[in-house]
């Protein structure tokens, strides 16, 4: 008897499309934990405009195929349903489900055996710019997506981490088991490959609750060497940002504490702190235990610096630092700051790399600034670590209190600006002459101030393009000294200080082609009291004389010391700018006083009835290089100061370089002229490779008071930073001393922030 077949259902036409159970579409989507890690540019798969939702959250657990409710997107070249219990999709097979998408080239599922199929080539990747990317061969799969074997397979977390597989294995829904697998970051080309660095291990489970990944009788490799075997290693995947565990470490050798590691441990402190301890061991028996404390709270942050040390620069001594940060937020837009400085000694911070500051300040600020008005200040202690200086005869315990409000009053027009302020120091020392540290300041002077400042200006336009103001400021002081030497000096005194201004401006405006000129003289006419009640001078020592404050009403940086006499600030500037993107500008002038009140320096560059000619210029192009040059020059045309700076940048250097020349002026704490280099350059080689250099040179002293040269490759899968520093001056507390660091980062565990580094392309 011949044989009948039974009738098969016809295959649906070509590319459909079916919305079907999501359990049957999404199979590895939901198979796999999302790992992540790098992987070329071919490997990823183009955007889909038909996708679904893909920001739609991802089930805790697939529901079984019996009770699926959420639909999936089918695309195939053929869709053949056999009986009543078996569905085959064939040819270009792609799944959209939640953002994921799935390509292969044959899917079954068997609800008799409860069983789904995969045939490869596959490709799967989650949603989101960490999401991970599958590659396998073939694919066995329960219905319920919780157990399952992918053979032939390859794992990319987060686009870093690329792990391959003889065979992967999903078990209970929560762990992923790897065998036979090599793991790397690096990029693998058929002309390159051995990757950088690589762990083989006989078996790699992959924890999706706790995001760990666990290696078993793991080998690492450089370059293809065996360098280290662990019989069992532990390190976070890619998607992790906050977890328990070693951070990278780092070498470092200095001509002080010899050759040591640093090997910080991260950890955790629930979702807003953690802590991070950092042992570092050194040669010279250093020993040091490094702590950082971070918490957020719900109105600010703070942060604790801190580390012990016993160590053989002080023998039986135990040394340390502990820095803290913090800003919190108040009730009516207050802001208060908090900061604490801490040393055991002066050459501690430097031995160990910490800051170069020589002044450390401990205190808190509060402000709150809005349009019109801003309310600061600040209270807190200095303590000094430069040679020569110490907290007692220092005014190391200060504080202000600052408010200002702008007023615009219709009846005289204008900007009116009105500061209130209170200002007060201590020194500890009750000596009343200057002491051993020779700053010319009494060592036991304590002052209290108030001050009130009113400044009004107007501005008005006249015929032919002249720009006229006006300006108006009456200062008030009350002072209350104690422990000067000058008898006269202390005790309670008040001053006023009334000062009035007129300003004319004529720019000139001229466009020639693609570029315009603009030349504007200035002449400001200023009259203050020739007398001032004298009173100890504590904050307006070193006076600048520059562009920023040529037409200012007074050159003093502080409310000790006002500008008095009748006096004329005359200037002219030009200024060109071409539509090509470059400008150049010009700017002269100088001061002149109707008698010399001796209110000056000689290195000030503003002493005498007429001050130093102030020029300066500057040029910009449109590559980015910008060349600016500040000089003060006498009658004679010989330089008082000069300030030459440099930068330029472009996509494969930044280079910024300055030179400072200034004459000797004791009265500003320069016995000797100063003549100073300093270059701060980066080049970008390309490969991977940069370099990056800053020194400073010393003229006068004839030697390099610091170098540092810094070396560094990264590329998609490592990070080594190789850097070498010198520091040649020395003083009472600190040495000369040559630092060398080297460090190494690999890309593909925890959050290492290297997922947009540029990769290395493969040449065949």
């Amino acid at each position: 008897m011949a044989k009948t077949r039974p009738m098969r259902k016809p295959a649906l036409p070509a590319r459909a499309r079916l919305t079907v159970l999501a359990a049957l579409c999404s199979l590895p989507m939901l198979a796999l934990v999302p790992l992540a890690t790098p992987v070329t540019a071919q490997d990823l798969p183009a955007p889909n405009r038909h996708a679904p939702n893909r920001h739609a959250p991802a089930p805790a657990q697939a529901p079984p195929l019996a009770t699926a409710e959420i639909p999936a997107t089918l695309l195939a070249d053929r869709v053949i349903l056999t009986g009543d219990d078996r569905i085959t999709a064939e040819g270009a097979v792609e799944v959209f489900f939640r953002g994921s998408r799935l390509t292969a080239t044959r899917i079954v599922y068997d609800r008799s055996t409860d069983q789904l199929t995969i045939g490869g080539p596959i490709h799967l990747t989650e949603p989101g710019q960490r999401g991970a990317i599958v590659l396998a061969d073939q694919a066995q799969l329960s219905a319920d997506l919780r157990d399952g074997i992918l053979t032939g397979a390859r794992l990319v977390l987060a686009r870093e981490l690329q792990m391959a597989a003889n065979s992967i294995r999903r078990e209970a829904g929560r762990y992923t088991h790897l065998d036979q697998v090599v793991a790397s970051s690096c990029q693998i080309c058929a002309d390159r490959p051995t990757p950088l660095w690589e762990i083989r291990a006989r078996r790699v489970t992959h924890d999706a609750e706790t995001r760990q990944i666990h290696f078993t009788g793991a080998q690492f490799r450089a370059a293809g060497v065996p360098l280290m075997y662990l019989p069992h290693l532990r390190m976070p995947d890619p998607t992790v940002e906050r977890m328990r565990g070693l951070l990278r470490p780092a070498l470092r050798t200095t001509s002080s504490l010899g050759t040591g590691i640093k090997l910080p441990y991260f950890f955790p402190l629930g979702e807003t702190a953690d802590l991070t301890v950092t042992p570092y061991v050194a040669t010279s028996w250093t020993r040091t235990l490094g702590l950082r404390y971070r918490q957020a709270l719900r109105q600010g942050a703070f942060v604790l610096d801190g580390a012990v040390t016993r160590d053989d620069i002080r023998e039986g001594e135990t040394r340390g630092y502990l820095f803290g940060d913090g800003v919190f937020n108040l009730p009516r837009d207050y802001r208060l700051g908090v900061t604490l400085r801490l040393t055991s000694d002066r050459s501690y911070l430097l031995n160990y790399d910490i800051t170069e500051d020589d002044r450390l300040w401990s205190g808190m600020t509060v402000d709150r600034v809005r349009a019109d008005r801003m309310i600061w200040g600040r209270a807190g202690h200095t303590h000094t670590l430069r040679d020569g200086e110490t907290d007692q005869t220092q005014p190391s315990l200060a504080g202000d209190l600052r408010w200002t409000r702008i007023y615009r009053p219709g009846a005289i027009g204008g900007e009116l600006s009105v500061t209130a302020g209170v200002h007060a120091h201590e020194r500890a020392s009750n000596l009343l002459a200057d002491g051993p540290d020779e700053d010319s300041l009494a060592d036991g002077r304590d002052m209290v101030r108030a001050s009130l400042v009113a400044d009004w200006r107007r501005n008005w336009q006249l015929g032919g393009g002249i720009l006229a103001a006006a300006q108006g400021e009456l200062a008030l002081d009350a002072y209350r000294v104690s422990q000067d030497p000058d008898p006269d000096l202390n005790g309670s005194t008040f001053r006023a200080q009334p000062s009035a201004a007129v300003e004319l401006r004529w720019p000139w405006l001229r466009s020639a082609g693609s570029a315009t000129d603009v030349i504007e003289p200035v002449a400001q006419l200023i009259w203050s009291r020739d007398s001032l009640t004298p009173v100890p001078n504590d904050d307006s020592l070193l006076v600048e004389f520059d562009e920023g404050n040529l037409f200012s009403l007074s050159r003093f940086p502080g409310a000790d010391m006002r500008e008095r006499g009748l006096r004329a600030n005359l200037g002219i500037g030009w200024t060109r700018q071409d539509a090509a993107g470059w400008s150049i500008g010009v700017q002269a002038g100088r001061v002149w006083r109707a008698k010399d009140l001796d209110q000056f320096s000689a290195g000030s560059g503003l002493d005498g009835r007429l001050s130093d000619w102030l020029v300066a210029a500057h040029l910009t192009t449109a590559g980015g290089m910008t060349l600016s040059n500040r000089a003060l020059l006498d009658d004679d045309l010989s330089l008082t100061r000069n300030e030459l700076r440099l930068a330029t940048s472009g996509a494969r250097h930044d280079l910024a370089a300055g030179l400072l020349w200034m004459e000797a002026d004791p009265d500003e704490g320069r016995p000797t002229r100063t003549s100073e280099l300093t270059f701060d350059g980066g080049w970008r080689w390309g490969n991977g490779w940069s370099t990056r250099l800053e020194t400073r040179y010393d003229f006068t002293a004839e030697r390099a008071a610091r170098a540092a040269l810094g070396v560094q490759y990264a590329n998609e899968c490592v990070t080594v930073d190789l850097s070498l520093s010198r520091r040649f001056t020395s003083s009472s507390s600190v040495d000369p001393e040559t630092d060398i660091g080297l460090s190494v980062q690999l890309a593909g565990f925890g959050s290492s922030g290297m997922i947009d580094r540029a990769r290395r392309s493969c040449l065949r």
